[in-house]
């Protein structure tokens, strides 16, 4: 014990060695689209316009601890991601308030300045009562959008309800915008969850521009066409002035899906949807994360020394560490990471006590059967797999389930020698991107699912079939075995991918559309 402290103690003095060599790594990024050339841009073409956020999900919560209200950053990969460009703009987010102290920080009209310390932008807060939350997100949203629009084979449930509820719920959001919106304000949508925000948005407020970001796959038509409300969420998505997806496969879905069911003209050429007098421009932006904000906080002397204190906490010292990192949800393929796991210690038993599969699972939508039965076979699966295997002194898996701050999982993407996405279906997946560009170490493999969108982009990592358990597993064991200068060529290539497609070439990919968009307007004006 008392070594590998000493260990630990040298890498921390050596972290300004390390330092000058990330600044000296971040120069040769000097290229890429930085928070300031940004700021440039817009300010130069947009001068005159404020940007308002909206999305279901809060990027910071307020919660009782005892007598006193903590403030959380939420881990999800969208509210992260999103949160560099709130604080880049001043932005205005409009969102769900859900936490237990919410609106115990809020003025009258719903508004809290973050984050802590900062207090660089706003948020807005709606409130949505215990029906409002079933039908809309528990309901709607999740019972039927998400299966619908994710091939893992659990059927969407159409209860008409829910879907007055989901409408309701967006005129809400809908109205909290119109009522929070400068003149002119550029309205940036997030996701499934506000498919018909815009529809009644322009009927509330004209003058606003209003793009909407699709984060989940879109599917073929043949799927879609099943949706009783498929007209309603086309019409409420086709109010939107731009409709941005991950992909390109899934910008052409929705539009092939938009001439199957509505009477339009597609011109392909140029990618857009003209109905009536609104004309949609249809694209595909796929979303990254801050590379260099992370990349900074990984090689930072409290990731090195948290790093340093969980190895010993957990008793990681001599294991190879797998790693996991998902909200656990259905379409995540965790069990089928259990599987090939189990199928790993069964043909290289050699592994047997020197290694361990870290599993962290956010709890998600704990209030639906689906998602109940889920966190259940998990559980059950670590637990036999623990019987099965365990020693004395060790354990091949650990199921840590609950939310995590950001910085939290910092030292466990440092630590480990292999993290694993294995959706079975995903629009991009950031904890991969996020697990990159926290290897500042040159350590580490990334098993990566065909089926994600970053599969597109980070072709270094090794690619795997969730559903092909044998291959998986021999994936697994090339992924323990790779050697260190392997290691760190494929790591540097997936590090400068990211870099130069950061989360802030993707706003500026967004954001120069909506220029273009916006000049084109003061040309008909005049």
């Amino acid at each position: 014990m008392k070594d590998f402290l000493d260990r630990s103690l040298k890498k921390i003095t050596d972290a300004s060695i390390r330092a000058a060599e990330r600044a000296q790594k971040l120069d040769s990024f000097s290229h890429i689209t930085t928070k300031e050339s940004l700021l440039e841009l817009v300010g130069k073409k947009l001068k005159d316009r404020k940007i308002v956020l909206v999305s279901n999900r809060e990027p910071y919560a307020h919660v009782f601890q005892g007598d006193r209200i903590k403030v959380i950053r939420n881990a999800g990969g969208l509210t992260i991601a999103l949160d560099s460009i709130a604080r880049a703009f001043h932005a205005v987010w409009v969102c769900y308030g859900g936490a237990n102290a919410d609106f115990k920080v809020t003025d009258p009209q719903g508004l809290v300045s973050v984050p802590p310390g900062e207090e660089s932008y706003q948020i807005k807060r709606i409130r949505l009562n215990r029906q409002e939350e079933r039908g809309f997100y528990e309901g709607f949203s999740n019972e039927t959008l998400w299966p619908l629009c994710h091939v893992c084979y659990v059927r969407p449930k159409f209860t008409p309800s829910d879907w007055d509820t989901y409408d309701a719920v967006n005129l809400k959001f809908a109205r909290a915008v119109a009522q929070t919106a400068e003149k002119d304000s550029l309205i940036f949508l997030q996701d499934y969850h506000l498919c018909r925000v815009a529809y009644h948005l322009k009927t509330l407020r004209p003058d606003l521009i209003t793009v909407l970001f699709w984060h989940i796959p879109w599917p073929n038509p043949e799927i879609f066409r099943i949706l009783p409300w498929k007209k309603e969420i086309l019409e409420g998505l086709l109010a939107n002035d731009i409709l941005g997806f991950h992909l390109k496969y899934h910008a052409e879905n929705f539009q092939e899906t938009v001439g199957m069911e509505l009477e339009c003209r597609i011109d392909w050429e140029l990618s857009r949807v003209e109905r009536g007098e609104q004309v949609t421009r249809v694209r595909s932006y796929p979303i990254s994360i801050d590379f260099e904000d992370i990349y900074r906080q990984s090689g930072s002397l409290a990731a090195l020394k948290a790093g340093s204190e969980l190895a010993v906490e957990q008793r990681f010292q001599g294991l190879k560490l797998i790693l996991g990192v998902d909200r656990l949800d259905y379409t995540k393929g965790i069990p089928e990471r259990l599987d090939a796991f189990d199928r790993l210690l069964i043909a290289h038993p050699e592994y047997l006590g020197k290694v361990k599969l870290v599993q962290i699972g956010v709890p998600s939508r704990t209030g639906l059967e689906d998602y109940q039965q889920v966190v259940t076979n998990i559980e059950n699966r670590c637990a036999e797999l623990n019987g099965r295997y365990g020693q004395e002194d060790w354990e091949p898996v650990l199921f840590l389930k609950g939310h995590q701050d950001f910085n939290t999982l910092l030292p466990y993407y440092r630590l480990a020698d292999v993290c694993v996405v294995s959706s079975l279906h995903d629009g991009m997946n950031l904890v991969a991107k996020e697990f990159v560009a926290a290897s500042d170490n040159d350590k580490g493999v990334l098993v990566l699912s065909r089926f994600t969108g970053a599969a597109r982009e980070l072709e270094q990592a090794l690619l795997v079939n969730p559903y092909d358990t044998l291959a998986f597993a021999e994936t697994l064991h090339q992924a323990l075995v790779m050697p260190a200068e392997e290691q760190k060529a494929r790591l540097t290539r997936m590090r400068n991918t990211i870099a130069e497609n950061n989360i802030y070439s993707w706003a500026q990919a967004i954001l120069s559309d909506i220029i273009r968009l916006a000049e084109d307007q003061v040309l008909v004006k005049s």
